[in-house]
């Protein structure tokens, strides 16, 4: 089935512009199953984010592709340095229709071998609004999330904790799988013009 014969049949006009963002109530999960089958592999700058009947599409920015890539190099460069066993899904959707929720990372690990859900999301978070992408993290289970917020300046990251009869995330100053991976010194090398050069420049920090 084409893409125009689905947007017939649901008549979703997706953002055409870098940067904007949709959002639609009373989406079934039918449908949002049938527009990630076909969007995204033929749309990758495009993130479509599902939480109980509510889609958001975004079409992501030039400075959002290149903030997610210089970040995922400067990880990967630490990866290597500190010869930890991490292996990416990059921006893989992920789905669980049991709860009601999917989306697409911007990065994602996982510690050893790929498994059902990553260890670790990476988000790229430029402006506020729209759905709360924690709540669907939240529901697939997925231990830490780290988000870089871009007017802030500064990461953010979070631990799924149990408690009682349901899990909640949890602010948290440094990541528990990496207690020793430091965010402010990452960072530092983020504004580059020559990524290549900034990632050995992170890797000599490192070795300093």
């Amino acid at each position: 089935m084409k893409l125009l014969e689905v947007l017939a049949r649901n008549p979703i006009e997706l953002p055409n512009t870098e940067g904007q963002r949709l959002i639609l109530s009373d989406v079934t999960w039918e449908q949002y199953s049938t527009l990630v089958n076909i969007y995204i592999d033929e749309y990758p700058s495009l993130r479509m984010t599902y939480l109980n009947g509510v889609l958001e599409i975004m079409t992501t920015s030039n400075k959002h592709e290149r903030l997610k890539k210089i970040f995922a190099r400067l990880f990967e460069m630490y990866f290597v340095e500190r010869r930890i066993d991490l292996n990416g899904y990059g921006q893989t959707t992920f789905r669980k229709e049991i709860v009601q929720r999917g989306l697409e990372p911007d990065e994602c690990y996982c510690f050893g071998e790929l498994r059902e859900v990553p260890d670790i999301a990476i988000e790229i978070v430029l402006s506020s609004g729209g759905i709360d992408k924690l709540e669907v993290y939240r529901g697939l289970g997925i231990p830490e999330v780290w988000f870089w917020l871009e007017k802030q300046q500064q990461w953010k990251l979070y631990r799924l904790r149990d408690e009682l009869d349901e899990t909640k995330y949890e602010n948290i100053p440094r990541s528990e799988f990496l207690p020793e991976l430091d965010f402010d010194l990452l960072s530092q090398f983020r504004d580059a013009t020559n990524q290549t050069e900034s990632v050995i420049a992170y890797r000599d920090a490192l070795k300093s």
